[in-house]
């Protein structure tokens, strides 16, 4: 069975689509492991609802230079196959990428390659350029990471069109609806 390592920030909305894809059996994997930067994350309490062994990683903890090593040695623990970017708000360093070359999986609310990707560009910054600049699409595009903010290579894209009457907020609930489709699609893609 497929393990799956979850990095993240804050609530971990990407995880809880992985877990119920799992629960459902639409997705033979098991999420073994959570990882945060974040002590106060919503992330930790599903990880205690679904009894996921979870460890708060910052520089409050250990050094800023020893957290890459750190994260990486708990994954390869747990025996990830995988590792997914649930809204985890930090770079991903040289050592964890080379632990995991092409298993690291990102999330992003927007077509890339575009102007919409690169440092700063998440949530709803990208949903705010987007209809700023006029756009008539946005989407979704699920890429693996690499050294450079959303440059990795491509592993499926979703796209919607902009409703006339758009706004921020409604684009940013019709993308993690479309979101949602993407990671289960991904991952299906992955494990296939």
């Amino acid at each position: 069975m497929t393990k799956i390592g979850i990095l993240a920030s804050y609530n971990g909305s990407g995880f809880e689509t992985i877990q119920k894809a799992i629960e459902d059996k639409i997705l033979n994997a098991e999420v073994v492991v959570i990882i945060t930067n974040n002590t106060n994350a919503g992330v930790i309490e599903k990880a205690k609802f679904y009894n996921i062994p979870y460890f708060i990683i910052n520089n409050k903890i250990c050094p800023e230079q020893d957290l890459d090593d750190k994260i990486t040695k708990l994954l390869l623990e747990f025996g990830c196959n995988y590792v997914f970017l649930s809204g985890f708000m930090k770079k991903i360093e040289s050592k964890l990428l080379k632990a995991f070359p092409n298993k690291i999986i990102n999330t992003h609310p927007a077509i890339l390659p575009s102007i919409y990707g690169g440092k700063g560009m998440y949530g709803r910054f990208v949903h705010e350029a987007v209809i700023k600049n006029g756009e008539k699409k946005s989407g979704v595009t699920i890429h693996f990471v690499n050294e450079v903010y959303d440059e990795g290579e491509k592993i499926l894209v979703k796209e919607l069109l902009l409703a006339e009457n758009e706004t921020v907020d409604s684009l940013e609930n019709r993308i993690k609806e479309l979101e949602k489709e993407a990671i289960v699609e991904a991952f299906k893609k992955l494990l296939a």
